[in-house]
C-alpha cells in the first residue's frame, strides 16, 4: 500500500481530509482559489513543523528544493512566499483550529491509559506566555515596549494530549481563561495558586467537577473538623471547613477540604484546597503533583515544534501556525499509536524530521531503529516534581 509513497505522503494518510474540507466548506476557506488551496497550506505547514524550519522564507526555499516532487507530496503549485504569506493572512484560523480539535479527540481515544492511578478524567490547566516584538505584532500588546501571546492550556494527564487551548494577549489575566472551560461532570481539574478565584471555583463545585488546587499564604480556613489520614504518607493535615471572610464566603458557601502536605524530595511544606470529599489525602497531593506534566507539555512543544518563532505577524497567521503545530503534535501520537512503536514523540520527530523524502514504509522506519532509553513517554523525560 506504501510502495513508491513518501514517507511525508505516507504520514499525511493519517490526517481525514474528507473531514478537513468539511471545515474548509464551513468557512469557505477555499473560494476564489485556483490552485494553492487549504489542504495543500495545511501540509506546507506540516512539513515547515516537521522539518523544523526558521522561517517562512525558510520553509518556502525547502519547498522548492523539491519542486519536482510537491505533487506527489500534496503541496500543489504556485507555492511562492507571497501565495504562503497570503493563505496564513486571509484564511480563517478556524478551519485549522476546528481540524486539530478533531485531531484532540482522535489521539485521545488513542492513547487513553486503563491503568491510570486515578479513575476519571484528570486535567492540568496552565498557561504559558510567548514574547514577541511590538513593533511587529501591534496587535499583541503586553506591556508598554514589549508584546506576547498567552497559550491557556487544559492538558489530559491520562492520555498527554492538549484537550482545550486558548489563545489570548499576554496581558489577559490567567484567571480569565477559567471562562471558557466547558466542566465535565466527575472530572478532576487541577490549577495553581495563580488561579484562584473562588467564584470560577465554585462554578466547577456547580457543574459537579472536582478541583485541587494549591491555596494561597494569606488563606482564611474556618476549620469545623479533621478527618484521619496516614502519618507516613507525607500528609500533615486532613481537614474539613468555610472559607472566613464576608467576601470570600458568599463566592464560595460551600465546605472545602485543606489539605496540608509535605514532599520530602523538595523539603516544602503544600496547602491545597478541594472540593472532593472521597479521595485519600495521599491522591489529593498526587492529583496536583501531576499538573507540572502541562509545564513539560510547554516546555516540549516550544523545544521541538514552531510556536516561539512564528511565519507570520497577522493573528490570524499566529493561530494557524500554533493549530498546525497542535495538529502535528496529536498526528505523531496518532501514528505512535497506529504502528506500535515505544519510541518516544521527540525521537519519532527525529526520525520523521530526516526521512519525510525517503520511500521506506514509515513503519520500518520507525521500528527497526534502535534508540537506547527511548521508551520513555513526555511526561518521563524530565524530573517531576511537585512545584
Amino acid at each position: 500500500m506504501n510502495q513508491g509513497k513518501y514517507v511525508f505522503s505516507q504520514i499525511m494518510d493519517f490526517l481525514p481530509q474528507r473531514i478537513f474540507d468539511k471545515y474548509v466548506k464551513e468557512y469557505h476557506g477555499n473560494k476564489y482559489v485556483k490552485h494553492f488551496t487549504c489542504w495543500n497550506q495545511l501540509l506546507c505547514m506540516v512539513f515547515g513543523q516537521l522539518t523544523n524550519r526558521q522561517s517562512l522564507r525558510d520553509l518556502v526555499v525547502a519547498l522548492d528544493a523539491h519542486g519536482k516532487k510537491s505533487y506527489h507530496l500534496g503541496f500543489g503549485k504556485n507555492i511562492t512566499l507571497s501565495n504562503l504569506a497570503k493563505a496564513n493572512e486571509n484564511r480563517n484560523c478556524k478551519i485549522f483550529e476546528d481540524f486539530a480539535y478533531h485531531l484532540i479527540t482522535i489521539a485521545r481515544e488513542f492513547k487513553h491509559n486503563k491503568d491510570f492511578e486515578i479513575k476519571g478524567q484528570v486535567y492540568a490547566f496552565d498557561s504559558s506566555t510567548i514574547d514577541l516584538c511590538l513593533s511587529i505584532f501591534w496587535w499583541a500588546k503586553f506591556r508598554r515596549n514589549k508584546g506576547g501571546i498567552k497559550l491557556n492550556t487544559l492538558f489530559d494527564v491520562n492520555t498527554q494530549i492538549p484537550a482545550f487551548i486558548h489563545i489570548s494577549t499576554a496581558s489577559s489575566h490567567d484567571v480569565n481563561a477559567m471562562d471558557f472551560l466547558i466542566y465535565e461532570i466527575g472530572a478532576y481539574y487541577i490549577f495553581d495558586r495563580g488561579y484562584i478565584d473562588y467564584t470560577r471555583l465554585y462554578k466547577i463545585d456547580q457543574f459537579e467537577a472536582f478541583f485541587v488546587i494549591r491555596a494561597k499564604t494569606n488563606l482564611k480556613f474556618r476549620r469545623i473538623y479533621s478527618r484521619k489520614y496516614d502519618k507516613s504518607s507525607g500528609v500533615k493535615s486532613d481537614q474539613i471547613g468555610k472559607l472566613n471572610g464576608f467576601y470570600i464566603s458568599k463566592e464560595y458557601p460551600k465546605k472545602l477540604r485543606k489539605v496540608r502536605f509535605y514532599d520530602e524530595e523538595t523539603s516544602r511544606t503544600f496547602v491545597f484546597l478541594t472540593n472532593n470529599m472521597e479521595l485519600p489525602a495521599k491522591q489529593i497531593a498526587f492529583l496536583y503533583k501531576q499538573r507540572w506534566q502541562v509545564e513539560l507539555f510547554f516546555k516540549w512543544i516550544k523545544q521541538h515544534l514552531k510556536v516561539k518563532s512564528f511565519w507570520g505577524t497577522s493573528e490570524n497567521a499566529v493561530k494557524i501556525q500554533i493549530y498546525t503545530a497542535v495538529t502535528t503534535y496529536c498526528l505523531v501520537s496518532i501514528l505512535q499509536k497506529n504502528i506500535k512503536t515505544d519510541k518516544s514523540t521527540y525521537k519519532i520527530l527525529q526520525v520523521l524530521s530526516l526521512s519525510l523524502l525517503d520511500k521506506t514504509p514509515v513503519k520500518e522506519i520507525l521500528t527497526n531503529n534502535d534508540y537506547k532509553n527511548d521508551s520513555k513517554p513526555i511526561h518521563n523525560q524530565l524530573k517531576i516534581k511537585l512545584f
